[in-house]
């Protein structure tokens, strides 16, 4: 089955998950993906090792592209592409900017639209609800092709413009979490459409297990690795380590880069812990790799941002406990789904510095126990969250989407 996936960038280097999930479906049986689809330019010019595979295949339409397509739908199949446009203008008409957004979507589907005729396309597989959601939605009005997509996270909490337009007419929606599941069936709860738990992963085999205690004394290493944005909760993890009675000899790695590095350098200098936190930028998946078989400890503070963003179920926690570290984390959305507080890890209170402040000396100051919950969370990510097995069980998905059009 020909069928090409659907993104708003690529490469990006906060979504190994996607290149992850690429690689293992483009592997399965029977499944191609001659192209992938993008809509706009990488924010960042770095790219994984994993995914340099795709960078021919990549199809962005330029502006005259989409100009060209626009004007060729409007002369092949005039009111199934102004029957759209006015569903997109009808779904975002509360919010002026989606409104904008989704409109100039429109342009960049017609070109992709083109694309799915000329490469014989059987199926399109969107990843994220938003804008790459709405281009598979569109392609499917104008040629007919079938699609699908995952929703994750901020593409489901910040705003549900047409979230149940583009559930309603999809084959099937993958989701990462049961938390996802069911505010999709509050959000979309007349689509009738399939919605099935695919979580994201990580490749176990990838990360060694630490399979050692937390110093009982000395220095302790620990490692956040998620990019620099307010809905990551560095600025908390700073706060909770400044704090009075926080353990002094915990030394921070930060690997991720993002828009508050400059805000998050001057906290940490005004807090007086500059010196110890070391910011160390983006790094590729081995990177990330090292550094956790490096460090003793892993901690992600995720809260709500201002504008709503929040997580869905962080790679990060997956590839950390992967690594059989220990973790601390929030309360929040999915997380409590792979971060099993006294389980596999410690959860707090999110955007509470002094639960976190606490939940780090709880762990050091219990070695055994920081250890047996690492070891539980190793276990549960190979059964669970194991990438190879997501993918085949998103490629069956898919091959019975494209099966039943045929």
């Amino acid at each position: 089955m020909r069928i090409a996936y659907v993104v708003s960038r690529f490469p990006l280097a906060s979504e190994t998950f996607v290149v992850r999930e690429l690689n293992g479906v483009d592997a399965a049986p029977g499944v191609e993906i001659p192209v992938l689809l993008t809509l706009y330019p990488p924010a960042r010019p770095f790219v994984h090792p994993d995914a340099e595979r795709w960078l021919p295949r990549l199809r962005r339409p330029s502006p005259v592209e989409a100009a060209r397509a626009t004007a060729g739908w409007l002369r092949r199949a005039p009111v199934a592409l102004l029957r759209a446009v006015a569903r997109v203008a009808w779904d975002r008409r509360r919010s002026p900017a989606h409104l904008v957004r989704g409109l100039a979507t429109v342009p960049l589907a017609a070109a992709h639209a083109r694309t799915v005729r000329a490469e014989g396309l059987e199926h399109l597989h969107a990843h994220f609800a938003t804008y790459p959601a709405l281009t598979a939605w569109l392609c499917g009005r104008l040629t007919g092709v079938s699609y699908s997509f995952t929703a994750h996270a901020h593409d489901l909490y910040v705003d549900q413009s047409g979230l149940a337009t583009a559930v309603s007419e999809a084959a099937f929606v993958a989701t990462i979490s049961d938390f996802n599941r069911r505010f999709l069936a509050e959000h979309a709860p007349r689509a009738g459409t399939p919605v099935h738990v695919v979580r994201c992963g990580v490749r176990p085999g990838t990360y060694a297990g630490r399979r050692r205690p937390l110093p009982a004394a000395g220095e302790v290493r620990a490692l956040c690795v998620a990019s620099l944005e307010e809905y990551k909760g560095h600025a908390v993890l700073l706060r909770a380590l400044a704090r009075p009675g926080a353990p002094a000899r915990i030394r921070l790695a930060l690997i991720g880069a993002g828009s508050l590095e400059h805000e998050l350098r001057t906290l940490a200098d005004t807090l007086g812990i500059a010196g110890r936190v070391e910011f160390r930028g983006a790094q590729d998946e081995h990177q990330v790799a090292v550094a956790l078989a490096e460090s003793d400890l892993f901690v992600l503070p995720s809260v709500v941002a201002r504008d709503g963003q929040m997580e869905g179920i962080p790679v990060g926690l997956m590839e950390a406990l992967a690594a059989e570290l220990p973790v601390v984390a929030t309360r929040l959305s999915g997380i409590p789904e792979l971060v099993r507080d006294g389980e596999t890890g410690w959860l707090t209170t999110p955007g509470d510095d002094a639960d976190l402040a606490r939940a780090l000396a709880d762990a050091l100051a219990d070695p055994r126990a920081a250890a047996a919950r690492a070891a539980a969370g190793r276990r549960l990510v190979a059964a669970e969250y194991d990438a190879g097995r997501s993918a085949a069980q998103l490629a069956q998905l898919l091959a019975a989407a494209v099966s039943a059009r045929r």
